[in-house]
C-alpha cells in the first residue's frame, strides 16, 4: 500500500501475460502448451538443443509412464510369502512408483506437446500389455503379464 491506494501487484519480472510463457535466465518456461524440440524435461539444460536428446527423452518419459503401469499391474509377491517382508516389500514398490508417477507429472510441467503424447502413449501401451486382459491367451497363462 503506498500513499493509501491498494492494488495488485504488477506481474514477476520477466513474465509476459500475451506470449503465454516466462524468461528464467536464457531458457523460456512455457505455461500452455508448445510444439518444438527446444524443451527443458526434469532436468535443467536436459534435453538441450539436439533433436536426438529431444527423442531420448520422449523415450524415457514414455518408459517411465510404462513403468508406472507395470508396478501398478504387476504382482509381484507370491502367494504365502512371509506377511512382514511382502508388505515392506509392496511399499517399498509403492513408494517406486509414486517416484516414477511424480517424475512424469514433473516431465509434463515442461509444458511441451510431445512429452505430453509421450506420457499418455507410456500410460496407454503400459496399460494395453499389464492392466488389460486383452493379450491373454485362451489357456490362461497371461503373455503381457508378469
Amino acid at each position: 500500500m503506498q500513499d493509501g491506494v491498494v492494488g495488485s501487484p504488477p506481474p514477476p519480472l520477466g513474465f509476459n501475460t500475451s506470449s503465454g510463457h516466462a524468461r528464467r535466465g536464457t531458457m523460456v518456461a512455457h505455461t500452455a502448451f508448445y510444439w518444438g524440440t527446444h524443451a527443458e524435461v526434469l532436468f535443467s539444460g536436459w534435453p538441450g538443443k539436439s533433436p536426438t536428446m529431444y527423442a531420448l527423452a520422449l523415450v524415457f518419459v514414455f518408459a517411465l509412464a510404462a513403468l508406472v503401469e507395470w508396478l501398478s499391474h504387476c504382482k509381484l509377491v507370491k502367494p504365502g510369502a512371509n506377511r512382514v517382508a511382502a508388505g515392506f516389500f509392496r511399499t517399498a514398490i509403492h513408494a517406486v512408483r509414486a517416484g516414477a508417477t511424480y517424475m512424469t507429472v514433473l516431465a509434463l510441467m515442461s509444458f511441451n506437446g510431445g512429452v505430453f503424447l509421450a506420457a499418455v502413449s507410456g500410460h496407454a501401451v503400459g496399460y494395453l500389455i499389464f492392466g488389460s486382459r486383452v493379450l491373454e491367451v485362451e489357456s490362461g497363462l497371461p503373455t503381457g503379464k508378469c
